[in-house]
């Protein structure tokens, strides 16, 4: 067996289904689930159709690499959202959704040495810290506080960890914060990763669900573009439809970056990755060519938003984030306690933000934090706003 296999944590709807175990919620309430972020707004027909009309594509082989059209149909996307060029023959890697390639892009990254670092924001996406485990390189945390607006502070890293480093996994929006990297930080890790030689992979999922239709969030690639690192060495980001086309179980995604890696990149996955079925790329390609739904799942979320936080804002400290679709609230009591009680006497489940984090320096950066997810309809999403809003009237 893998050596590394028992260094792995519990996933943290595991944790979450423990805490919950036992507990019998009010039956005259139904459930309203705020712990996964999993969209449920439907998936736009653009793709759907797309998918029924290349059924028969079932039918044959595809290649690891994926049509040209959506290599082409991907690339153009890029260059209308964050005005890059990226050249899809070698710059663009389709993939069965970005959960598995974060974590296989670890695995052909690090290289084994005993001191290898793999550098990730503290909240995380459990992925990066299982990818880096099973890579066999120690993970290195960067908490996420409140006091640096909820990102990571890269200034207080040492020369040392930068050195050891060989992947850096950066998040922007923020699972689970809704913050957003910009343009002068993206600068800075650019900087650091072409004096250190280690790879920046940006989890860029969030990117198409932001507030301020005028504010977009800034891109890695996009960043590097701007300070004329056309060749986007060092940099690799991660996209999918799961989120911005209500399209999780299509599996779909892309990288996209340094020629070089994704090369590499490729190399590895012609033996590690599945192959995306080819109705699935032409739905992809539907999907990367249509924004009109994108643009409404947006205003769906921004509704969501301003109804729960008015609702919550009356009775806790609750702001809309700048980007994705989470709330990351504050509790007055322990997360854990809050998670328990709220599902036994409101049935509602969101997800204890200790479980999405680790104790750094006696920091655990998700203590007195929960996230919800705003993916159900906006009458649920009310519902439990107002349900939320009762249980922590009950507390005081």
């Amino acid at each position: 067996m893998n050596p590394h296999l028992p260094q792995l944590h519990p996933y943290p709807f595991e944790k979450l289904a423990q805490l919950k175990q036992g507990i019998i919620p009010p039956s005259d309430k139904a459930h309203i689930a705020l712990s996964i972020g999993e969209p449920k707004h439907a998936t736009p027909d653009v793709i759907t159709s797309a998918l029924l009309e290349n059924i028969a594509g079932l039918g044959s082989y595809p290649t690891t690499k994926g049509l040209p059209e959506l290599r082409i149909a991907i690339s153009e996307w890029l260059n209308k959202r964050y005005q890059v060029t990226v050249d899809p023959e070698t710059q663009v890697l389709p993939v069965n959704g970005t959960r598995e390639a974060l974590f296989a892009f670890a695995q052909c990254i690090v290289d084994g040495r005993e001191d290898a670092r793999v550098l990730m924001p503290n909240p995380f996406y459990q992925i990066y810290e299982g990818a880096a485990l099973l890579a066999g390189a120690e993970p290195y945390y960067l908490n996420t506080l409140e006091e640096n607006q909820y990102l990571p502070d890269f200034d207080s890293v040492s020369e040392a960890s930068w050195q050891a480093c060989q992947l850096l996994y950066i998040c922007s929006p923020g699972n689970p914060t809704g913050e957003i990297i910009d343009q002068a930080t993206h600068e800075k890790l650019i900087r650091l990763a072409l004096k250190y030689d280690f790879v920046i992979a940006s989890d860029e999922c969030y990117s198409e669900i932001y507030a301020d239709e005028n504010s977009p969030p800034q891109g890695l690639l996009q960043s590097a573009d701007a300070v004329g690192h056309s060749s986007y060495k060092n940099c690799v980001i991660f996209h999918s439809l799961s989120k911005r086309s209500n399209a999780p179980g299509l599996r779909s995604g892309f990288v996209a970056g340094d020629a070089d890696i994704l090369r590499n990149f490729f190399q590895y996955r012609t033996y590690h990755g599945s192959a995306m079925s080819l109705p699935t790329q032409y739905a992809s390609i539907a999907g990367w060519q249509d924004e009109q739904h994108v643009h409404k799942n947006r205003q769906f979320y921004r509704e969501k938003f301003k109804a729960v936080t008015e609702i919550l804002s009356e009775v806790c400290c609750v702001k809309q984030p700048p980007a994705s679709f989470y709330l990351w609230l504050k509790t007055e009591i322990d997360e854990t306690e809050f998670a328990q009680k709220l599902f036994a006497q409101e049935n509602i489940t969101v997800l204890p933000g200790s479980y999405l984090s680790r104790e750094v320096d006696g920091i655990n950066p998700g203590k007195n934090h929960v996230r919800m997810a705003l993916v159900a309809p906006v009458t649920e999403c009310i519902e439990a706003a107002h349900r939320i809003k009762n249980f922590i009237n009950s507390l005081t």
